[in-house]
């Protein structure tokens, strides 16, 4: 049971929800870029959520599968097709033994996500699947793909999903809608207190681009440079998906899923989790506005999401 890899794609890996339990060994979380694509992958397949996707960056691949298996795939649009047969998004979609799966053009967002029914066949390292590439382990030799590489798969994953019912359908549309959009909403950081009246107000009314030098690691942004009213030095210490730090030059940083463990900048904002899906989506060159929440608003919001996920697991 197992899927050959024609083309790789630009960088094609496995992940899942993360490695957690280990940063303090200095091992990275890694897991999906965007969550949220990831879940509904699996989820519309009755998969487990933790079952690892393949995260698919803006070029994706060419797959033959030399036995028939259900896919479904999330997240960025880049024209999938089964032997030139379009398939939809987060919809269960046979694939015939000897068929050929090919990624296309990219319509929308940065990365698209490819669960199999039944999941692939990895080797969990560390309690996790999810490829970190840096160190490499994880995933597929613990890297991203390349051509010639054999998949295998956990079954054929034919029997039973066929299709989801309307109201599953029209909830995950909904939850993808959420993807979306420029506007990122964050939280107040450790030290937005240091950075003073103008700096925050420079973050929250002007544009930042997402930079070239951008990657699974973090988002380097480029725009107004925001200054600290302070020049006291700051101890490294943890952080998260989503931390907003600004090194010397002013230009921020957004550590996203393969963040290194600690950092030693000053924090001046956290992204919402809620929000970390849609700064998944966007891709460099891409401008970006920033607006500020209350944490009683941004868990409300991630609360509400997290029901309408919790809905999709008896639907399927």
């Amino acid at each position: 049971m197992t899927v050959e890899v024609l083309k790789p794609g630009l960088f094609s890996s496995f992940q899942d929800l993360g490695r957690t339990g280990h940063q303090h060994l200095g091992i990275s979380v890694s897991g999906a870029m965007d969550e949220l694509s990831h879940r509904l992958a699996n989820l519309v397949l009755g998969n487990d959520e933790r079952e690892a996707t393949l995260e698919i960056t803006l070029m994706g691949p060419t797959l033959r599968f030399a036995v028939q298996a259900t896919v479904a795939w999330c997240g960025a649009d880049l024209s999938p097709a089964i032997d030139g047969t379009p398939v939809p998004r987060a919809t269960p979609t046979p694939v015939p033994a000897g068929a050929t799966l090919q990624f296309g053009k990219r319509l929308s967002g940065m990365r698209a996500y490819l669960a199999v029914r039944g999941g692939f066949a990895l080797a969990p390292v560390m309690g996790s699947t999810s490829t970190y590439a840096r160190a490499g382990f994880g995933g597929y030799e613990g890297r991203a793909l390349r051509k010639g590489d054999v998949l295998g798969l956990k079954s054929r994953g034919l029997p039973g999903i066929a299709s989801v019912s309307p109201g599953t359908a029209a909830a995950v549309q909904r939850l993808h809608d959420e993807l979306s959009g420029l506007t990122i909403r964050v939280l107040p950081g450790r030290e937005w207190e240091q950075f003073g009246a103008g700096a925050q107000q420079t973050l929250l009314s002007h544009p930042y681009r997402i930079a070239a030098q951008s990657d699974r690691m973090g988002y380097r942004l480029e725009g107004q440079a925001l200054e600290r009213s302070t020049t006291d030095d700051v101890l490294s210490e943890a952080v998260c998906f989503g931390t907003m730090q600004v090194p010397p030059d002013g230009q921020p940083i957004v550590l996203m899923a393969e963040r290194q463990t600690t950092g030693g900048y000053p924090k001046i904002v956290q992204v919402a989790s809620v929000d970390l899906p849609r700064l998944a989506q966007r891709a460099p060159g891409e401008s970006l506005r920033f607006v500020l929440i209350a944490m009683e608003k941004a868990q409300a919001l991630l609360l509400a999401r997290e029901r309408v996920l919790r809905t999709l697991i008896p639907a399927v």
